[in-house]
């Protein structure tokens, strides 16, 4: 018999498997009408779902608001940026943001661990506001302006090469990427650790009297949320050839926050709907007014009072529901196998 984590995970998996469907189907179409703009928005969609998804694994598992999470999405795109300009190498590129994040999430979480609650929240709020001004005026970043003449990629994935300039495959790539993000995050929460990491949440009070730290669960969640948003900011300038200091500025987390809320604290694949039905939004939206954000503020504000739960949130329940009755039902027909079997 599976326990309500386990049924839980399952109903994150089927989310994230009819996503993928949807996905596909997105492609077929966008490749065969040759619409670039909107695969090209549905990748970064996917990019930013990285930072989301990296806010849902401190919010909805660790019960922290992390308002600094853009702070190493920006570190993913800046390195990956200063990589791809001197050496196009989207191996090197990838791997040295990736160290670079995973350095810079040990030292914020030594830092941020510290403290609790709201300090927590402004804490992290506090290092990504300090380091955004380190770029935006330091000249050899670019300053103000960013960096620019990132070169289009030709990534070799052994079997082929494609380039970063094609939008389907470089879509299939970053698709691939979060995918691999998703599974590791997913099978991490449902390990002895991830359990751990839930009872903080729950209440962290009772865990050392099981005999566990409560420092370490919090740490490691947190470094692994930096490493996930590293990642995803790595794949940002091989998109769009430029990274700002914008990336690392509240509205970039803001809107992070909005897509987590949006699909569903807590269910992870959520985070990527959340991610894709914003980005649409603000580009359907925005192309009738430049007033758009005034649009989100209000999909921001029904969101919290009709679907306090997001829209994952929503339909999850039953969907666990289903699968533990299901459970159920194969369990009396599993024993009376193993009963006539003995």
């Amino acid at each position: 018999m599976h326990d309500r984590l386990d049924i839980s995970m399952r109903a994150n998996h089927i989310f994230f498997a009819a996503l993928l469907g949807i996905v596909a189907i997105g492609v077929v179409f966008a490749a065969a009408t040759g619409d670039v703009f909107y695969l090209r928005l549905a990748t970064e969609a996917l990019i930013l779902g990285g930072l989301a998804l990296s806010v849902d694994i401190l919010l909805g598992f660790g019960g922290l608001l992390s308002l600094g999470q853009a702070l190493y999405f920006g570190i993913g795109a800046y390195v990956s940026a200063l990589v791809l300009r001197d050496v196009p190498s989207f191996w090197l590129a990838l791997g040295t943001a990736t160290l670079a994040s995973l350095v810079a999430g040990i030292v914020g979480g030594l830092i941020a661990n510290r403290v609790r609650g709201v300090y927590f929240a402004l804490i992290t709020f506090g290092m990504a506001q300090v380091v955004a001004k380190i770029v935006y005026n330091t000249r050899e970043l670019g300053a103000s302006d960013g960096l620019i003449g990132v070169p289009v990629l030709e990534i070799p994935l052994g079997v082929a090469t494609i380039s970063a300039g094609d939008p389907v495959a470089f879509f299939l790539l970053t698709l691939a990427v979060l995918t691999v993000l998703y599974g590791a995050v997913a099978y991490l929460l449902t390990t002895p650790f991830g359990r751990l990491v839930i009872a903080n949440k729950a209440n962290e009070k009772r865990v050392p009297f099981l005999g566990y730290s409560t420092w370490w669960p919090r740490m490691v969640s947190y470094v692994v949320a930096a490493l996930v948003a590293g990642i995803s900011g790595a794949l940002y300038p091989m998109l769009r050839g430029f990274v700002s200091p914008e990336l690392m500025f509240f509205a970039t987390l803001g809107n992070a926050v909005i897509m987590v809320i949006l699909g569903g604290v807590g269910t992870l694949a959520g985070a990527l709907y959340g991610a894709m039905i914003l980005t649409f939004l603000k580009s359907v939206v925005g192309s009738y007014t430049e007033h758009h954000l005034i649009a989100i503020g209000l999909i921001f504000i029904c969101a919290i009072l009709f679907l306090p739960k997001g829209l994952i949130g929503l339909i999850k329940p039953r969907l666990e529901t289903r699968l533990r009755d299901s459970e159920l039902r194969r369990a009396p027909d599993a024993e009376t196998s193993k009963g006539a079997t003995s």
